[in-house]
């Protein structure tokens, strides 16, 4: 029951395709729609299966520093597998909310905030455990840390100097250091400064009437007084009190200069209506960051500005309003919901019903068989295991690739596959079992759709126009120039057309054929009476023969018998089925020769004139 049972700031998975990994949310909010569903207002988590590749390098640069200032050497010492595995625990996190209908929940999952002194094997020894360090922004395409700076040193803090001793006189001039904008002490009392306050909030009222831009904000004259009895009208009478010592009839003065009475306005009255509608979005959306609220939706506005007017907004009615209608809100909005468990069968289900028993996944069964499963006979993708209760279908439908129970679970939950891939590094292949000679002996059908495919073949047709080209425009093609550099682009279309003009005057006269010149019969034959055929030796065992020639010595790849999936890389011999054959050296011909002439007693000289001599 409890585990069924979502509450609001819960993380959860959600499935929007049968095929494709989980999402992961956090609910935010759980809401009733009209016709009696439930919807979850919810932070969407991304992997990094769903950003590009730019930012994937960025985040694994992330990483690498981060890995620097923990210095744990446990990080380094991970198998390749583990490493592998502990990338789908990472998600990013962003601001991005969305509404998911809450009967799509498939289950609960725990994100936290990656700890720079906690151990990353933890989230691989705990199930349904993920972290995050960085925020994505899926409309600018960025990724940004999720944590505030560390303000630490002179430039935040205080030198905080030894405490001075007894009778010790502090050395600094405090009329420097300090200023007196009131004195507690002075001659008026509490009757004349109110009385002076209310000729101040007088003035004030009487600078909004004159000021065009104030009548069009404050129509009426009721809204006049009461911006004008604003702290910051009272703050600038006392400061003129102040700053004309007390003297009532100079003070009076200085509020009404000679080009007209002074007009103080604070935040609250310089912004603009639609300007407070953008900070009470800004302020639903990102909360109390004012950074962000600047950079996203004030950018005009200082960040003093920002803070000043959030906290004058906090005084006026419109935001005890608001409190009071999200207080409402939130007692009427669902707490929890109950959401029972899936149980219906994924469409990617492979049907095993017509299995016969005794044979490794139906492996003898007959193509086209009823119930026949597609795929049979392959190895998971992830983990090559060729035994499982339940198979699933996985990637596009003609590659028929499928996964085992297990590692179709992990690749809903985590989104990715147990093992790396060859793109990612290399890794084992399975056995090779009805694939290969020397597996295990299962009997198939013999059919091709049971056998390992080989690649695509391809016949590259020259076309007639192309042979003349050859011909026409050797000058311009110099076809042994750019075999020996393959990167040189070729302009066909200067070919072509150069070829259209030259080919009716080569059509008149007939080509010049390079005429072979061939030694006589009987030169040849005297060379081989007199340089019979040796009787051929085979060297002795553990012998090594050393090449003295420039030409590499070629080599087969030896094959192991395990057979890699059919989305790896493999070799041509891999996709036949080919085993490894014993490496073969191409020795060249003139050591050969050479040999031959030394087991006869004769001098390589001597060879190499008769070898002219035939030429």
């Amino acid at each position: 029951m409890a585990a069924n049972m979502y509450r609001v700031g819960d993380y959860v998975y959600f499935e929007n395709s049968s095929s494709n990994p989980l999402l992961i949310r956090r609910i935010e909010e759980l809401n009733k729609t009209a016709n009696g569903n439930v919807e979850a207002k919810v932070v969407c988590f991304y992997r990094r299966r769903d950003i590009s590749t730019a930012l994937i390098a960025l985040a694994d640069k992330h990483a690498r520093e981060m890995e620097e200032e923990m210095e744990n050497p446990e990080i380094v010492d991970l198998p390749e597998k583990q490493k592998h595995q502990l990338r789908h625990r990472e998600l990013f996190l962003s601001r991005q909310l969305e509404s998911l209908p809450a009967t799509h929940i498939r289950g609960k999952c725990c994100v936290t905030l990656l700890n720079e002194t906690e151990a990353l094997k933890s989230y691989l020894d705990r199930e349904d455990a993920f972290f995050y360090s960085l925020v994505y922004d899926p409309q600018q395409k960025t990724l940004l840390a999720d944590k505030g700076e560390i303000r630490v040193g002179n430039k935040y803090q205080a030198d905080i100097t030894d405490l001075l001793k007894e009778g010790e006189d502090d050395g600094r001039e405090l009329e420097k250091l300090e200023e007196v904008v009131w004195d507690p002490s002075n001659p008026l009392t509490e009757k004349q400064i109110d009385q002076f306050l209310v000729v101040a909030r007088s003035v004030g009222t009487f600078a909004r009437a004159l000021d065009c831009s104030s009548s069009v904000r404050q129509p009426s004259l009721h809204m006049s007084a009461a911006a004008a009895s604003r702290d910051i009208t009272l703050f600038h009478a006392m400061d003129t009190l102040h700053k004309n010592g007390y003297d009532m009839t100079r003070a009076i003065a200085a509020l009404v200069p000679q080009g007209g009475p002074v007009l103080c306005r604070d935040e609250m009255e310089e912004w603009s209506a639609s300007e407070a509608n953008l900070f009470e979005e800004a302020l639903e959306k990102y909360g109390k960051d004012f950074t962000d609220i600047q950079q996203d939706f004030l950018p005009w506005k200082s960040l003093t500005s920002i803070i000043e007017y959030y906290y004058m907004w906090k005084t006026t009615d419109r935001y005890v309003q608001q409190k009071r209608l999200k207080a409402a809100e939130a007692e009427s909005k669902l707490k929890q919901v109950y959401i029972p468990n899936y149980n219906k069968p994924n469409p990617n289900q492979l049907s095993v019903n017509s299995v016969k028993p005794g044979l490794v996944n139906g492996a003898g069964a007959l193509p086209g068989s009823p119930g026949q499963p597609v795929g049979l006979g392959r190895a998971c993708e992830s983990c090559f295991t060729t035994s499982s209760y339940q198979w699933y279908s996985w990637g596009p439908p003609n590659m028929q690739c499928r996964l085992c129970a297990s590692c179709w679970t992990y690749w809903k939950k985590y989104g990715g596959l147990k093992m790396p891939t060859r793109l990612d590094g290399e890794r084992p292949g399975p056995n090779r079992n009805n694939m290969s000679p020397h597996g295990l002996p299962v009997r198939h059908s013999g059919s091709p759709k049971f056998a390992v495919k080989t690649r695509q073949a391809f016949y590259l047709h020259t076309s007639q126009l192309t042979k003349a080209a050859r011909c026409v425009c050797q000058d311009l093609l110099r076809s042994r120039y750019l075999a020996r550099r393959p990167y040189i682009p070729v302009n066909t279309t200067a070919i072509k057309a150069e070829c259209a003009i030259r080919l009716p005057d080569m059509s008149k006269k007939p080509p010049s054929l390079k005429q072979t010149v061939r030694k006589p019969l009987e030169s040849v034959v005297r060379y081989l009476e007199a340089h019979p055929c040796p009787p051929k030796s085979d060297p002795p065992r553990g012998a090594t023969i050393s090449m003295g020639s420039l030409t590499p010595i070629k080599s087969t790849p030896i094959l192991n018998n395990g057979s890699p999936t059919i989305l790896g890389k493999r070799t041509y011999e891999q996709h036949n089925g080919l085993d490894g054959s014993k490496p073969k050296i191409l020795a060249p011909q003139w050591e050969i020769m050479a040999k031959r002439v030394s087991e006869a007693g004769r001098t390589s000289s001597g060879l190499q004139d008769e070898v002219h001599e035939l030429d």
